[in-house]
This record gives C-alpha cells, sequence and structure tokens, in this order.
C-alpha cells in the first residue's frame, strides 16, 4: 500500500467520516492508491490515526462513485482505469466542451478573456517548474473560466458532475511532460480563437484538445499498465 497518506487533521470542521472520504478519494485520484490495489481497513486507520468505522464507511461512498470495487473473498479494491471508461468519457467531454467553447466565444467577456490568459500563462510557468498539483489546478480553472462563460447553467452543471469522472485521466495525462507541453499551445489556440470571438474555430480547437487528451491518456495506460481493456 502507498506510504503517503498520513493522519488526518482531526481539527478540521467537517465531520470526520467526510474527511476520511475527502482523504481517500483525493489519494486515489492523484494515483497514491493505484489501480487495482488493494484497501485494508485496518492499515489505513492506522495511518490517518483514526478508527475503521469512518474508514469502512468511506469504502462503501468510494464504491458508490466508482473509485472502489468490492470484490467477493478479497475485499475492497481501487478501480481500474479500463480504456473504454476513458473512452467513454472523454467522447462526452469532447462534444460538452466543444459546445461550452462554442458558445463562449459570443459571450464570454473581455475580463474573463484576461482572467483567462493569466491562468494560461500561470499553467505554462508550472509545467517548467515541474508543479503537478498546480498544473491540475490551473488545468481546471482554465477550462472552468470557459465553461461559466458560456453563460448556459445546465451546461455548466453538466460540466461539474463530468468532472469528477475525468479527474483521475486529468491526472495521467499531466503527469507527462510531453503532454503539459502541448497543453500549452491547444490552450492558446482555443484562448487565441475566443479572443477572435470565431464560435466554429472555437469549438474546433476544444475538441481537438480533448481528443489529443484521449490519446495521450490511452498511450500512457497501455505503456504503463495501469489499466485494462
Amino acid at each position: 500500500m502507498a506510504g503517503k497518506l498520513s493522519k488526518v487533521n482531526l481539527n478540521d470542521y467537517k465531520p470526520l467520516r467526510e474527511v476520511i472520504f475527502n482523504t481517500l478519494r483525493e489519494a486515489i485520484i492523484v494515483g497514491e492508491l493505484k489501480p487495482g490495489e488493494r484497501l485494508m481497513e485496518v492499515q489505513l486507520a492506522e495511518k490517518m490515526g483514526v478508527s475503521r468505522t469512518p474508514v469502512r464507511e468511506a469504502i462503501r461512498k468510494l464504491e458508490l462513485e466508482g473509485l472502489v470495487n468490492m470484490v467477493p473473498r478479497k475485499g475492497a479494491h481501487v478501480a481500474d482505469l479500463s480504456v473504454k471508461d476513458i473512452m467513454d468519457a472523454l467522447e462526452v467531454r469532447a462534444c460538452v466542451d466543444g459546445l461550452a467553447t462554442a458558445l463562449a466565444a459570443e459571450r464570454i467577456t473581455d475580463d474573463e478573456l484576461k482572467e483567462l490568459k493569466r491562468v494560461q500563462q500561470q499553467f505554462a510557468q508550472y509545467v517548467e517548474k515541474g508543479n503537478l498539483q498546480g498544473l491540475i489546478k490551473k488545468d481546471v480553472e482554465f477550462h472552468d473560466i470557459i465553461y461559466n462563460s458560456s453563460r448556459n447553467e445546465k451546461l455548466i452543471q453538466i460540466t461539474n458532475n463530468l468532472r469528477e469522472q475525468v479527474q483521475r485521466f486529468r491526472v495521467i495525462y499531466l503527469k507527462d511532460y510531453d503532454s503539459t507541453r502541448e497543453i500549452i499551445k491547444e490552450h492558446t489556440d482555443i484562448y487565441e480563437a475566443l479572443l477572435k470571438r470565431d464560435r466554429q474555430l472555437a469549438q474546433e480547437a476544444a475538441q481537438r484538445h480533448i481528443k489529443n487528451q484521449e490519446t495521450a491518456i490511452i498511450r500512457s495506460l497501455k505503456s504503463g499498465q495501469h489499466g485494462r481493456k
């Protein structure tokens, strides 16, 4: 079992069960707890300095989210990342991002464009520093600005729900330096299309960005044998 999990902050204002759930969930998303890894309640409880009960509850909740699988007579394991899961999720995201970016080309404000440019530049800085957590944060912020500037509440709600499903994929993608260099160019293409207020160009740039992401993630999974077909 990965050794980076540590005792949780019991002074957190959130209920303990929520703190444990969020801690384990984050460990799975960032790859600290790897696909296929067994989740042993006793060991996890000891590492986090809590009883087994909130750990057990968190594992059950993670199963409902699809991040954990319960195997008869073998216990709980971190859910594998399958190629089909990735293709299904990113197929939807390509459509959603394409629409959101097309709408944003018509509705984004000058202030939002300035903020998008700032986040884009910060992302590039984190690439040079090799700061994975910074990359994740700025990638999320970049796309959130676009989603929000679509001014479509239903679409924003869909993107928020989809975000949870693609977060594990995002981490795999952003760990690859070559991929992050490409992302800088792709973010620039999206930004420039929005700056021109070109709906079609913006939609095409967003969909190309997601398609390239799918290709890179699947390549990474196959080379590292992190998932299954």
